[in-house]
Formats: C-alpha cells, structure tokens, sequence
C-alpha cells in the first residue's frame, strides 16, 4: 500500500470509528499512519544520505530517522521495511563514521530480514556493503564473491545502475589482487552500462576508477 492508500485508509477508519461507533478502528488507523510514518522517515533518510554523499557532512538527523523507521516496522510486522531501515543504519555507520564494527550487526540483521522477505533490491545493497568490509579487512575473496552476488542479483531484477556500480567495485578489488588488466576490463564494463543506465554518476565513479587503476 502506497503513502496515498495508507492515509486514505486511516481517513476510513477514522470514520469508522466516529459515525459507525467501530472502536477497533482506531486502532487500525495508528497502525496504518505508523507506516506512513515509517515510510516518510525511511525516505527522508535516504535524501539525507545523498546530501551526504555530495557534500561529505553527516547530517545528525539521519541516524535517528533510519532507527525510527526500523523501530517502526518491526511493531509492525513488516519485515521488508525492517530490512531495509537497518541496512541504512550499517550503511551511516559504514559510510559515514568509517566503523565496520557498528554496522556489522545492522548488516547481519538486515541480510537476514531481507533473504526471508524475498527482497534482492535490498540484500544486493547489504551484499554489496559486506563485501566492502571485507575488502577493508584485506579479505579480497570474500570481498569479490560478495559483490558478484550482489550483482547477480542486480542483473536479474533489471537494476543497471546498481550493476555498474558494482562492476566499479570488482574492478577495484581486481586490483587490490594483483590483476591490473581484469581490472580495467570490469571499468570498462562499468562504463558501458552505466551509460546504456543513463547513470551519469556512476560514469564520473567508472572514470575516477580509470584514472586510479592505470598503471604508473
């Protein structure tokens, strides 16, 4: 149900409750704006990830609002939402405070709601970020086995942008292992999705990545 449904929802039982003397309805209502409020914050969240990610300065409210939404799902019952919110709140801890080790658990938890909801939008994002904390701890197979799932399932549900900035990350890790030449070859790849994606930021990371993976 859609932000739009779930406030129409609430407005129905509200008049349930009021003109047809349904007391049950009422609470049906808080649960509904509940995940609207879940949403909103979960969304906001994510904007505020983004500002980051242009002008490097964490923002206090993120945090809290990826928290918020995960508190809220999980009464709820939704066990995607929960996912998803808690992949977030590794993502902040990963991304932005640069600690593994806090964000470690989020990941874990979030892997685990995400493989049972059925959610591979979500668990490739996960995949993708633990194959990052294994890259930082000099676990380069582990690192690539997990980017290569995560872009396995990019590619079967169709998300290219996401494929190319994986194929970015891979050529990273060719290079950690020694490979300069497979390396270049996955940037190229990269580059050719991302402009068939139309994902113009991923081509400025695919160039950045050439420029860094040339040899000296």
């Amino acid at each position: 149900m859609v932000v739009e449904d779930r406030i129409e929802r609430a407005r129905e039982l509200y008049e349930n409750a009021v003109f047809a003397g349904d007391g049950g309805a009422l609470a049906a209502a808080e649960r509904t704006l509940d995940a609207v409020e879940a949403d909103l914050a979960l969304a906001r969240g994510r904007v505020l990830h983004a500002r980051f990610l242009e002008e490097e300065v964490e923002d206090p409210r993120e945090l809290g609002l990826f928290e918020r939404a995960a508190e809220l799902y999980r009464a709820l019952g939704d066990v995607r939402g929960e996912g998803e919110a808690l992949f977030w709140v590794g993502c902040l801890h990963q991304v932005i405070r640069a600690d593994n080790n806090t964000a470690a658990p989020a990941f874990a938890r979030a892997r685990q709601l995400a493989t049972e909801a059925g959610d591979k939008m979500t668990l490739s994002y996960v995949l993708r970020h633990l194959a990052f904390t294994e890259q930082a701890a000099g676990r380069l197979d582990q690192a690539r086995q997990w980017m290569e799932e995560s872009t396995r399932l990019r590619r079967e549900i169709g998300f290219l942008p996401g494929v190319a900035a994986n194929l970015v990350g891979l050529g990273y890790l060719a290079a950690d292992a020694g490979r300069p030449d497979q390396a270049l070859a996955l940037v190229d790849e990269a580059t050719a999705v991302a402009e068939s994606a139309g994902a113009h930021g991923v081509l400025r990371w695919a160039e950045e990545a050439r420029t860094d993976l040339q040899p000296a």
